[in-house]
């Protein structure tokens, strides 16, 4: 599920599955099969059901051997061709790391259980099976992840091999090859550990779930619904990206994928509407990239943070709606401000589906999400559990009721075991690259030593450790996919955050915004660089353009830092105020930006604005005295909006005869 370039036919962003000759495609389609019912099976627990019992271990081990025999298959060792084309042949070279990858890794699987049991006299063993995974895992991350993920988990092995030689906190415990090979590979707080174990089951499950709404017609039915409900108002097909974007994107596990799947209905549609290239390219990347905060996935990343945390998955969801919300509102209100500055007209009438009859024809769509939500928040299950609930009710609702006349086959459920296997191979390799990043910090004794070098600059300067803090997350995260960037900087920079007194869940959430920002902002804005490529605008003005529209990015992380009460960590009330605030804060300085209002504004009247919302989105614990500033900003912006208002009417009356 790498985020560097869009995979044609795979929504959920993983790669398309293979359409090359028969032998291969029968080979690759196996392999994507049993990648994905290995996860379901155990995920559901159902070989416990059956009497037989295996560690966690055996069934990740098990999974990411099928996921590199995939990889090796079907990714070509150079990047010249487009990503997701299918080789005519595979190489000799190919199928020998493939068939040396499954072996390996099923071997693993067979003998953990005595591995790990008497591991002092097996270490022999768990270096051999360490020696083969390990270079291969990481020549699979490249394949699928490019040179820069690669480099970034390569200097991290280098440094648990050789970080001793270097002076000062930074300095690593001394390893030696065999004994770190062997840790990374087999130990259960490594390659094996958390990040794979909810890859290998909750996104896996969730990925799942995603390709049956996409096979049953509900991501049709979402665009639908969104073009009935926003089609017709000023701007209505901005709207229309905004609104479609949210709702897939809030299950979908790509900012990339997002894109593709819905950029191409929206994006035309708001070019014909009178948008310029760099802007309707700019309000599909934003949006989409809307859907990785967005709950109840987050691109996976919020039951990453319930388990790093350990804290119910709930709370995680509970503070991420607020947050979303504020993005999502700046971003609608500046496609109406820029519909009525630019005069863009509703989405013609002879395109917009009646609302009622799209209710009528997809209601049962949303019986899953209600079973997801039943699941998770009043049976409290795991995950997991729920995705497999919710995907088996929207097997059954589409079988009984069907959208538009089309009820679900077994052919189209094989379809979706298919290509979740296809989706998830990069996102399983990307969850080993995890492990190796957390077994290297947490056997050299990195994670202290770079904790504590953060924490004294912040001791010095909070805002200087909170600015550093973004710029190392936009840095991480560029070109990478949604789940890999939130392990990274969960690891590397939310630790000194947490030391330094902030919550954990605001810095946790702090990390993940401004390490998600990098999917618009340049110089590596993947979303903003595919969205330009379906609007046929320039790369790097979408991105600036995405900047400007996804600029409460940027903001609100620094909000909810400063006071708690935006993340639902303070009372109701202190909540609501927030949000209240927030919300006003978000619209004037977004007015401010457009430079619209009633009328076209001119630049001093857009500073006022822009001085006014930022007055309201200050909290008011932020620092001694920002109360009063939020005052202030209030009289100054109900001042603002009423002198407006009067000089409106002011010009009305002077028109009106007599």
């Amino acid at each position: 599920m790498a985020e560097e370039t869009p995979s044609a036919g795979t929504p959920t962003g993983g790669r398309a599955a293979p359409e090359g000759p028969r032998s291969y495609r029968l080979a690759s389609n196996i392999g994507d099969v049993a990648l994905c019912l290995i996860a379901v099976i155990f995920s559901s627990e159902l070989h416990v059901a059956l009497g037989y019992a295996m560690y966690t271990e055996q069934a990740l081990a098990a999974i990411l051997g099928f996921a590199l025999a995939i990889i090796f298959v079907r990714v070509p060792a150079g990047r010249g061709g487009p990503r997701g084309k299918v080789r005519d042949r595979v190489p000799w070279y190919d199928a020998v790391l493939a068939v040396l990858a499954l072996a390996a890794a099923l071997y693993l699987a067979v003998v953990f259980p005595g591995l790990v049991d008497k591991f002092a006299f097996r270490r022999g063993e768990a270096f051999a099976i360490g020696i083969v995974l390990l270079p291969l895992t990481m020549e699979a991350l490249r394949r699928t992840s490019g040179w820069g993920l690669f480099t970034i988990v390569a200097t991290f092995i280098l440094y648990g091999l050789y970080g001793d030689a270097i002076p000062g906190q930074l300095q690593a415990r001394v390893q030696s090859v065999y004994e770190l090979v062997s840790y990374l590979v087999v130990d259960p707080s490594a390659m094996l550990g958390v990040p794979l174990t909810i890859v290998c089951t909750v996104v896996i499950t969730f990925v799942f779930f995603g390709q049956l709404l996409l096979k049953t017609g509900a991501s049709e039915w979402f665009t639908d619904i969104a073009t009935a409900v926003m089609g017709r108002f000023r701007g209505g097909s901005a709207k229309v990206a905004v609104l479609a974007s949210a709702l897939f994107g809030s299950i979908s596990g790509s900012a990339v994928s997002n894109v593709v799947s819905t950029g191409v209905i929206t994006i035309p549609l708001m070019r014909k509407a009178g948008y310029d290239a760099k802007t309707a390219g700019a309000f599909e990347a934003v949006a989409s990239t809307g859907g990785q905060i967005m709950p109840p996935v987050m691109g996976a990343a919020a039951f990453l943070m319930a388990e790093i945390l350990q804290i119910p998955y709930s709370q995680v969801v509970i503070a991420a709606i607020v947050p979303a919300l504020l993005y999502y509102v700046a971003v609608f209100v500046y496609a109406d401000l820029e519909a009525a500055r630019k005069k863009i007209l509703p989405v013609p009438a002879d395109l917009i589906p009646p609302l009622m009859a799209t209710l009528r024809a997809g209601w049962f769509f949303a019986i899953p999400f209600a079973v997801l939500l039943h699941a998770l928040f009043v049976r409290n299950l795991s995950p997991e559990e729920s995705a497999l609930w919710a995907s088996a009710s929207i097997v059954a609702v589409s079988w009984i009721f069907g959208y538009k006349g089309r009820r679900i086959r077994p052919m189209a459920i094989y379809e979706s075991i298919r290509d979740t296997g296809a989706a998830a191979v990069d996102i399983v390799v990307i969850g080993a690259m995890a492990g190796f990043i957390i077994g290297v910090v947490g056997i050299s004794g990195l994670g202290f030593g770079l904790t504590y070098i953060l924490v004294q600059i912040g001791t010095g300067s909070l805002a200087t450790l909170l600015g550093l803090t973004a710029l190392i997350c936009i840095v991480l995260g560029m070109g990478m996919p949604t789940t890999a960037v939130y392990l990274l900087v969960a690891v590397l920079a939310a630790p000194p955050l947490v030391e330094l007194g902030i919550l954990p869940i605001a810095a946790h959430m702090f990390v993940f915004y401004f390490g998600i920002v990098s999917l618009i902002t340049p110089p590596v804005a993947v979303a903003a660089y595919v969205a330009a490529s379906i609007a046929g605008a320039g790369a790097t003005e979408t991105a600036i353009m995405s900047v400007r529209l996804g600029w409460t990015a940027l903001v609100v992380p620094l909000m909810f830092v400063m006071s708690p009460d935006l993340i639902m960590q303070g009372s109701p009330i202190d909540a609501a105020v927030a949000f209240v605030t927030g919300v006003a804060g978000v619209w004037l300085a977004t007015v401010g930006l457009v430079g619209y209002f009633l009328k076209p504004l001119r630049w001093l009247m857009r500073l006022n604005f822009l001085v006014a919302g930022i007055a309201l989105l200050i909290p008011a614990k932020a620092f001694p005295g920002a109360d009063i500033l939020e005052l202030a900003g209030v009289a100054f912006a109900a001042a603002l909006v009423g002198g407006e208002f009067w000089t409106r009417r002011q010009r009305a009356g002077a028109r009106s005869p007599g």
